[in-house]
């Protein structure tokens, strides 16, 4: 299914926010210019390494 969709080494993932986060992060990606899903690993990332 991933192939389908051209993603290689990515997943969807499919979830609901606060729509303060939401918001908050959809502002960040368009005064960045980074992509929402790449801000997401960042996030991902972070909290995995706080919680260990």
């Amino acid at each position: 299914m991933n192939e389908k969709r051209g993603l290689k080494s990515r997943r969807p993932l499919s979830n609901a926010v606060k729509i303060e986060l939401y918001e908050r992060l959809k502002g960040l990606s368009e005064e960045t210019k980074i992509p929402m899903s790449k801000l997401l690993d960042e996030a991902i990332e972070d909290l995995l390494k706080k919680r260990g």
